[in-house]
């Protein structure tokens, strides 16, 4: 099944700088979206601290659940609706920040308050998650070492596979679409934690997945045409691939769709970074990995094995 027609030849490389100015106006707003955030907002995972999902059979108030919580001193706590259960009753998040060296004590402490407040049979807890800071420190650190090494590998492996300046090619465009999908969980003000880690990661490979089929491609018409110029080989490449591209990304994209509206928000920010950097991934493949290729030509990169 093809959706694009043999023949088409759409000028995805004279389109490089469009493309290289919408990338950066990107990334530069998710940067400024994480200076004015002051950084990331770490969940849990990363951060450390104390959650608490609590599940009440009747519809409750957040000030009711906020009143409850006052007495305890809890510092910077938050308190997040998560939505309605299906018994008609409310879902909260109480997130407690690091305090003290006795996490465990507040998880105890939010129950007796709970239940003072609204009885024993009228809620229940769903889970409880404690991270010391040495803990969230580490993980933290481990997880950004996790993303940056996939990406490195996989431009090392491209490297291998066909020729330096493809690896070089894959690597930009890996770093662009995390760069660009970290920025948007930041506009979107959604946690990052060990689930957001492994949305990048996933990111990463589906990314270099459609760059391989789009550098082999190019490489089998170098062979085929090799008095033709770059920049044409290139473009008829994509064009090739076009319809593969269209339909792999057209199907995930159309499943991420149903898991973020249908999902619930446990998996909601799960499902928007795949979201996010499935498109994004399709859109570098085409017009920042290939284009780098190009504008490496006649250098030794281009000679390099």
């Amino acid at each position: 099944m093809e959706l694009v027609k043999r023949g088409t030849n759409f000028n995805f490389v004279g389109n490089f700088r469009r493309a290289l100015v919408f990338s950066g106006f990107l990334i530069l707003a998710g940067a400024a979206s994480l200076v004015l955030h002051g950084g990331p907002n770490y969940g849990i995972d990363f951060a450390g601290g104390t959650l608490v999902q609590v599940r009440f059979k009747q519809a409750t108030a957040v000030d009711d659940v906020r009143k409850a919580l006052a007495a305890l001193d809890l510092g910077e706590a938050s308190i997040q609706d998560f939505g309605s259960s299906p018994n008609g009753g409310t879902e909260f998040l109480i997130r407690v920040p690091v305090k003290g060296e006795h996490l465990s004590d507040f998880s105890s402490q939010v129950t007796s308050a709970l239940e003072s407040r609204f009885g024993k049979d009228s809620w229940e807890i769903q889970r409880i998650e404690t991270v010391g800071p040495r803990v969230g420190s580490e993980l933290r650190w481990r997880a950004i070492l996790a993303v940056m090494a996939a990406t490195l590998m996989m431009g090392v492996y491209l490297w291998i596979r066909f020729e330096l300046r493809f690896g070089i090619g894959a690597a930009v465009a890996l770093f662009h679409d995390v760069a660009i999908t970290i920025g948007a969980l930041s506009l979107a003000n959604y946690e990052f934690d060990l689930t957001i880690v492994a949305a990048l990661l996933t990111v990463v490979g589906f990314s270099v997945n459609d760059t391989v089929i789009v550098s082999d491609r190019i490489r089998e018409n170098l062979r085929k045409n090799r008095r033709d110029p770059l920049e044409k080989i290139i473009n008829r490449s994509i064009n090739e691939t076009l319809s593969r591209t269209i339909l792999t990304t057209g199907t995930a994209v159309l499943v991420l769709l149903a898991l973020f509206f249908l999902g619930g928000k446990v998996i909601n920010g799960f499902a928007f970074t795949l979201l996010v950097g499935f498109i994004i991934g399709t859109y570098s493949s085409i017009f920042i990995a290939s284009p780098v290729v190009l504008f490496l030509q006649g250098t030794a990169f281009a000679r390099a094995r």
